[in-house]
């Protein structure tokens, strides 16, 4: 399932309520869904967290 090549790697999903604007970053320890986290660069709306995921990364 897991490879010894692979890394994941974590994301969070920040998405505003007002614009539906998206803003995908690194995921920080404390983050956990639908809590609001800061002000939307676009229309000063409220961002939420919506997602958190990992992608991977195959190491060369």
């Amino acid at each position: 399932m897991f490879s010894k090549d692979e890394i994941i790697v974590a994301y969070t999903l920040e998405k505003c309520k007002s614009c539906n604007m998206e803003r995908k970053r690194k995921f920080k320890k404390g983050d956990y869904l639908f809590t609001e986290t800061s002000k939307c660069d676009s229309c000063d709306g409220i961002m939420q967290i919506e997602k958190i995921f990992g992608e991977i990364i195959e190491k060369s």
